[in-house]
C-alpha cells in the first residue's frame, strides 16, 4: 500500500512540491525543498490528514527535497531524500 505520494510541479522556472497523505487520518508529515545551492528553502511540517505543502522554490532544476511521513517524527513510514525532485537540465 502506498503511504504517500510526492508531487512536483513547474511553472515558468519555479517549482512547488506537495506530499499527499494516502493513508487517511492525521499523520506526521515533513516536506522540505531548496534551490540547488541550498538556499531559498521552504518547509511544511505537522500532522496532516490530506497533504503537506505546497512548498515553493525558485530556480527549480535539481532542487533537493526531503519528504517524511509516519505516525510520529520518530516512527516513520518513509524518509525520502533526493537531489532531483525537479528535472535537471
Amino acid at each position: 500500500m502506498r503511504k504517500g505520494t510526492l508531487f512536483a510541479y513547474e511553472n515558468s522556472g519555479n517549482g512547488c512540491a506537495i506530499l499527499d497523505n494516502n493513508v487517511g487520518g492525521a499523520k506526521y508529515m515533513y516536506l522540505h525543498v531548496c534551490r540547488v545551492d541550498g538556499t531559498g528553502c521552504d518547509t511544511d511540517t505537522g500532522n496532516f490528514s490530506e497533504y503537506a505543502g505546497p512548498v515553493y522554490v525558485t530556480s527549480f532544476a535539481c532542487a533537493p527535497v526531503t519528504a517524511k511521513m509516519g505516525t510520529t517524527s520518530s516512527n516513520l513510514y518513509f524518509n525520502y531524500n533526493s537531489e532531483y525532485v525537479f528535472p535537471c537540465d
